[in-house]
């Protein structure tokens, strides 16, 4: 059979770092072990039922079975409105601010093509979400990263970047709450990046991923509730963490009505919009009760608290995440993010990812998912404690 061989884009692509790991958590689990798997970033509980019945309902309607409008149907376009003026009290217009998209990663990828040309730079979180150097990379460009520290509450610090890195920018991504470090943001950050973006002509996207998952009382900052957001960026929102619908591939676009309208235009040739029955359940999901999300957080708080007191009690200094369903743990002295990973997996069945799989800022690190039941966290606590690594009671 011939084999043909790949354009130079496919060529560009980014090696699958977790590939290797997910290997390795196959082999395991099927030698018999029982693995703990607080490696990935895959809600384990379902959607609610409301959302999930009017899909249901929805899916019998003649007119879904069309194709869809190209930009997605106004009605989801004017829930995405209500949505945040309820939530953030932002007034966005349906018509020209949003984009309907087939999940946000799909966006995150794909404005890369808008905005970017050969050559361009883009300026991206290290550690952060893998996904954006695959847009990148599509469009040739050239990623510039910006170091997410500890120290700097995991924030990019724009005095210390190169400044004319920040002159030839023309793209900049953005994670609040942050997926890998769990680090939040707050509306003066975002002040200073419009200012910064406006400066500089760069396009800010911020990638809201988590937005609904922040805790001790504290809700998730939106860009867009600073002034000038809608001047030099779009905000990326999913329906996948607040309401479980990862697999639902739902997602929208908010803000810079020309990125909206680029968005829009690459879509047009891409796909048909979404089944219109997923846009009639994604509206429910926005506009219908939000009981279900609120105890969606306070599920994860509560998981949180455990893993966290468990981890504190068998020695392992760790620090309470403030946002998303991720902890971000500093690995012990002696190892690398990866020999440590390795070393938890191997001997005591549980899943992290290594913090350099987000970037080389991530060294250092391991991040675990709050995605197993609160028995399950504490289980895996006790496995780790008994290896002994840490100063512990055993």
């Amino acid at each position: 059979m011939q084999s043909f061989p790949v354009s130079d884009t496919l060529k560009r692509l980014p090696e699958q770092f977790f590939a290797k790991l997910v290997k390795k958590v196959q082999a395991l689990s099927s030698e018999g072990h029982d693995v703990i798997n607080l490696g990935q970033g895959n809600p384990d509980l379902p959607t609610p039922n409301h959302i999930v019945e009017e899909l249901k309902t929805a899916a019998d309607n003649p007119v879904y079975h069309k194709y869809s409008p190209f930009t997605g149907h106004n009605f989801l376009k004017e829930a995405v409105a209500t949505f945040y003026k309820r939530e953030y009290d932002v007034d966005i217009d349906p018509e020209s601010e949003v984009a309907i998209l087939f999940g946000a990663k799909t966006g995150l990828v794909e404005i890369s093509q808008c905005l970017l040309n050969a050559g361009d730079t883009a300026l991206l979180p290290d550690p952060g979400y893998p996904d954006y150097m695959s847009g990148i990379a599509m469009a040739n460009a050239n990623p510039v990263f910006m170091p997410l520290l500890e120290k700097n509450n995991f924030l990019p610090n724009y005095q210390q970047l190169n400044q004319a890195e920040l002159e030839a920018a023309k793209l900049l991504f953005l994670n609040y709450p942050n997926n890998p470090t769990a680090g939040v943001a707050n509306k003066e950050f975002f002040d200073e990046t419009i200012e910064v973006a406006k400066q500089n002509e760069i396009c800010v996207v911020h990638d809201f991923a988590y937005g609904a998952i922040g805790f001790d009382g504290k809700k998730p900052q939106s860009f867009m509730q600073s002034a000038g957001a809608k001047d030099i960026g779009v905000e990326m929102y999913t329906l996948s963490k607040t309401y479980n619908m990862a697999g639902w591939r739902v997602g929208f676009a908010v803000g810079n009505t020309s990125v909206i309208k680029s968005l829009n235009l690459i879509q047009d040739h891409l796909y048909v919009s979404l089944f219109g029955a997923v846009q009639q359940a994604a509206e429910k999901a926005l506009l219908g009760d939000q009981t279900a999300v609120d105890e969606l957080v306070a599920t994860y708080e509560s998981r949180r608290n455990v893993f966290v007191e468990k981890l504190q009690e068998i020695g392992w200094n760790v620090q309470a995440p403030r946002g998303t369903f991720f902890a971000w743990l500093p690995v012990p002295e002696g190892y690398t993010s990866e020999e440590f990973a390795d070393l938890l997996l191997e001997k005591a069945h549980v899943v992290v990812a290594p913090g350099n799989g987000f970037g080389e800022a991530g060294e250092g690190f391991v991040r675990a998912g709050l995605l197993a039941d609160e028995e399950r966290l504490a289980e895996a606590a006790a496995r780790i404690g008994k290896l002994g690594i840490f100063k512990t009671s055993y």
